[in-house]
């Protein structure tokens, strides 16, 4: 027999896999069902595809359910360029010297990599 591998759905008997977590905010009388967590959380509820489908709310509270774009998920190009941005300045601001400290001699290069000569 194969182990399960997954989170089960939070409903009691049920043992089909978790597709949804389903969160609460009591002060806005909301409740936000998206798509599944990344990791299980105490005051989340994971819910398989049948139990997030037929939820119900108390009277007077809404429900958000945020969908999936269709485009792909991860970091845009423009959070990519910030990153490598960052990076590259934070690469030159520790390469130049200080007042008083000499300039190190750079004494072989390859690629990203460089050999400096030990002091």
């Amino acid at each position: 027999m194969q182990p399960r591998t997954g989170r089960s759905c939070s409903r009691a008997g049920c043992r089909a896999f978790a597709v949804k977590t389903l969160t609460y905010i009591y002060s806005d009388s909301t409740a936000v069902l998206g798509p599944l967590a990344t990791f299980a959380e105490p005051h989340a509820y994971d819910l398989c595809d049948e139990h997030s489908e037929r939820m119900t709310l108390p009277k007077g509270w809404t429900v958000i359910r945020p969908e999936p774009n269709g485009e792909a998920q991860g970091p845009s190009d423009d959070d990519l360029m910030a990153i490598a941005d960052a990076v590259r300045e934070a690469g030159i601001s520790q390469n130049l010297p200080t007042a008083g400290q000499p300039k190190t001699q750079e004494i072989g290069r390859r690629g990203h990599l460089r050999a400096l000569p030990s002091n």
